[in-house]
């Protein structure tokens, strides 16, 4: 049987959640483009697709998966997309690995890319919910990226029925509250506007996700960073608080006002500190709380608001209370893969492993927090 590469395009980025997801196009890379902390764009020009190119994926998609269920049954597995199907995929058939993948993991969820979609025609995303649901039946939720500048362009008519044709989830990059960091990092929004917009999509009746990204006010606006975001998310309530860390790429804007001696950037403790101070004034919300992200330190530290606030205030209470070496071999323990959680702590063959690795910094001339800092420098 042969196999022609299907044609359907998939941007470089998505939220963590998003992993199984199937991912579609519907614009390439940022409208803004201008945050200092973002380099995922920087050398690239922002271009909506047309809904013939879209639809056409969309199209491709389904070949794919009529395709990936040919395979299954010649090869016994009854049109289902198992393990074997997925290996045998993978080995002969790797243009196809996206969509197996995506079916392995119950095809299901759907994520648009890139980074505003909801920058096209409200007619034309209702179409394109309209095929997704009718190609992929299975489907049961559609989530995407948007800016809050661009929600603030959609009355709540118009992002109701986007809900009705389908899309579920909006993830929204708040970043901050503070209007001095928003202007700092060229953000192009203000703490009100990005209520406004929160508020918008709860009244669609649309899930929302808000990003906050911890460390983003650098040593001189941590405290205000931390105070004033945790006031715009209580006066919003999203459905989702995603927790991120700030790592400055060098190849980001950020990194040269690092150069510069601009901005100072927050070691590990000092990140943890502020984020013990943005969930304390957490207050009168239900929010979920998720730090599903490599960067974060603490990644234990999630819950639901507001029964599980002190439960996450005490883990983080348990870290800072640890002696600074022991927070030293965490820090340097979480960053090299070897720790999760605090419990890993008292694994004594990964405590072992992360001594030897402490010893070697330590002896190399480097600090732990420098040799960390250029670690964190390999993630998004």
């Amino acid at each position: 049987m042969a196999i022609s590469k299907p044609a359907f395009e998939q941007g470089p980025i998505r939220p963590p959640n998003e992993a199984n997801s199937l991912l579609l196009r519907l614009t390439r890379n940022c409208p803004w483009n201008r945050c200092l902390f973002c380099p995922v764009y920087k050398t690239k020009k922002f271009s909506r697709r047309s809904l013939d190119e879209i639809k056409n994926d969309i199209y491709a998609i389904a070949d794919s998966v009529e395709k990936i269920t040919e395979i299954s049954h010649s090869r016994g597995s009854g049109g289902k997309v198992d393990r074997q199907t997925v290996a045998l995929i993978h080995a002969e058939y790797p243009e196809l690995m996206s969509v197996a993948f995506w079916q392995y993991h119950g095809g299901e969820t759907v994520f648009l890319q890139d980074g505003d979609s909801l920058l096209l025609p409200v007619e034309q995303l209702i179409e394109i919910l309209g095929l997704l649901k009718e190609k992929f039946p299975k489907i049961n939720r559609i989530t995407t990226y948007a800016r809050s500048r661009t929600l603030l362009r959609r009355s709540v008519e118009e992002l109701a029925s986007l809900k009705k044709a389908g899309l579920n989830r909006i993830h929204v990059g708040l970043e901050s509250g503070n209007d001095a960091v928003l202007d700092l990092m060229k953000k192009g929004v203000t703490a009100s506007q990005h209520i406004e917009a929160g508020l918008r999509v709860k009244d669609a009746g649309l899930s929302l996700s808000e990003y906050v990204l911890l460390g983003l006010g650098g040593e001189k606006l941590w405290r205000e960073h931390a105070l004033d975001t945790a006031e715009v998310l209580n006066k919003i309530d999203p459905h989702f608080i995603r927790i991120r860390t700030l790592a400055v790429r060098p190849n980001s804007p950020l990194a040269e006002l690092v150069e510069k001696g601009d901005f100072k950037i927050l070691p590990d403790d000092q990140v943890v500190r502020e984020e013990a101070l943005l969930i304390d004034n957490l207050e009168g919300i239900k929010s979920t709380i998720y730090s599903d992200h490599i960067l974060n330190l603490l990644e234990e530290v999630c819950g639901k608001l507001p029964e599980e606030k002190s439960r996450m205030k005490n883990i983080i209470d348990s870290y800072l209370n640890m002696p600074e070496r022991d927070r030293e071999l965490f820090r340097l323990g979480r960053r090299t893969g070897y720790f999760r959680t605090l419990t890993d702590m008292e694994n004594e063959a990964l405590v072992s492993t992360v001594e030897d690795i402490y010893r070697q910094v330590k002896n190399s001339g480097f600090s732990v927090d420098q040799y960390i800092t250029q670690l964190l420098q390999r993630f998004v």
